[in-house]
């Protein structure tokens, strides 16, 4: 099923965006300056979704939606890339990856700091699956207003459901929490291989089992 939706005319925007100005604004170092060169073709800010052009009200936190896409010169993007575009631009962003025949709709949850409302604090990414680019796009969920419609296309590209009266904020907080729980088993599982002394692999095998309950727990809750 396809990932990307079918935007209203009225949002349509299409302006090229210049790398230069997501590094000026993102404060860019030059290592991640030659990942804009070596994995990006272009960019375009294809969609404004905003209260006059989805006839959808804003809320505090989601005022606008837009829609990035994203032009790919390399097999693949490195997150580093669209965290620096969500740095430059103070709204939640939807990316829309192109390589070649294909497109990918991928998004953090983005929200303003409690400690700075001029700051947004940006989660981890989550990806829909490739698809055709002339894959038919799917109508826009029928919600009330702008936060909802955000909560609904990051539900979608999640890996986990939601639990019952479980709030955005929560669940991003749970699969963040999962992810890095399987960073720490896959790190452990590695030290156990690379280690031969009896006494050392007990206590890496006691660190892997505590790791292992804690992953089934957070996974038991979806």
């Amino acid at each position: 099923m396809t990932a990307c939706y079918d935007y209203p005319k009225a949002a349509r925007f299409g302006r090229m965006v210049p790398k230069t100005k997501i590094y000026d604004a993102a404060r860019a170092p030059e290592k991640l300056r030659q990942l804009f060169v070596d994995q990006v073709d272009r960019i375009t800010w294809a969609y404004k979704v905003a209260p006059e052009t989805i006839n959808l009200n804003a809320v505090p936190g989601v005022p606008e939606i837009q829609v990035f896409e994203v032009r790919l010169r390399a097999a693949t993007l490195e997150h580093a890339v669209l965290a620096a575009i969500d740095k430059a631009v103070a709204y939640p962003i939807l990316f829309e990856l192109i390589k070649g025949g294909e497109r990918q709709m991928i998004a953090a949850y983005k929200r303003p700091s409690e400690a700075d409302s001029a700051r947004w604090v940006v989660s981890e990414y989550f990806a829909a699956g490739w698809e055709p680019v002339d894959n038919p796009r799917k109508p826009i969920p029928r919600v009330l207003d702008l936060g909802a419609l955000y909560d609904r296309v990051l539900s979608e590209l999640m890996p986990v459901r939601p639990l019952q009266g479980e709030k955005l904020p929560d669940r991003v907080a749970r699969i963040e929490a999962i992810w890095a729980t399987e960073r720490d088993v896959a790190r452990i599982k590695a030290r156990l291989a690379r280690e031969k002394q009896f006494n050392k692999r007990i206590v890496i095998n006691a660190e892997l089992r505590r790791a292992l309950g804690m992953l089934e727990a957070l996974r038991n809750e979806q």
